[in-house]
């Protein structure tokens, strides 16, 4: 949920920092408690923190209930967010910089709607890297994952030991691969057939 300006410049009574739960996408979450918050409860990311803004009559119980309400209210938005092909390349350079030293440069990112088999492609010689449109809407670890293997394709083009070793630097790649894995199983899944109304 977007920050109320008025809130975030009030003074807070009172702030405290611990790590997210796994899965939240953030490094950092920062509760701050006000006395002239009364009932409402609002979070914001800023940069690679969360910040949660709560009354500060609330118990350590309802403070852990609603941190968790806000993180999963945050990454529903967030995976509803399409990113375009600029803010694509954008997040392409920060994971080349966080997971490869800002080796791996692509000179294109784009999303394309003719990968109906395939999740990313890279043509290392051009140095272009091709999401599928299919990806829109999944959770920023999955899109992630699948950038963070298409830039290690431009450091090692094909999927030998190298490759997947580029790979194990990104925490979330095992979870984001079985997340790709169960959405091909679901589409092969049996659609039930459609009843007659008796």
């Amino acid at each position: 949920m977007p920050a109320d300006p008025l809130h975030r410049a009030g003074k807070s009574q009172r702030s405290t920092t611990s790590l997210p739960p796994s899965g939240s996408g953030a490094s950092a979450i920062e509760v701050r408690r006000s006395a002239r918050r009364r009932r409402t409860v609002s979070a914001y990311r800023e940069g690679d923190r969360t910040v949660v803004l709560i009354p500060a009559r609330m118990s350590e119980a309802e403070e852990q209930r609603w941190v968790t309400v806000m993180l999963d209210k945050l990454a529903a938005q967030e995976s509803k967010r399409v990113l375009g092909d600029a803010e694509l390349t954008e997040r392409a350079a920060r994971l080349s910089e966080q997971y490869f030293e800002g080796r791996a440069r692509p000179t294109s990112v784009r999303w394309v709607t003719n990968q109906n088999t395939r999740w990313g492609s890279c043509t290392p010689a051009e140095g272009s890297i091709r999401l599928s449109h299919r990806l829109q809407g999944m959770p920023e670890y999955v899109v992630d994952y699948v950038l963070v293997h298409e830039l290690a394709h431009l450091l090692v083009p094909g999927h030998g030991p190298r490759f997947w070793r580029l790979l194990e630097a990104y925490p979330r790649t095992e979870r984001a691969r079985g997340y790709l894995e169960g959405v091909v199983a679901a589409a092969r899944l049996p659609h039930p057939p459609v009843g007659r109304e008796e």
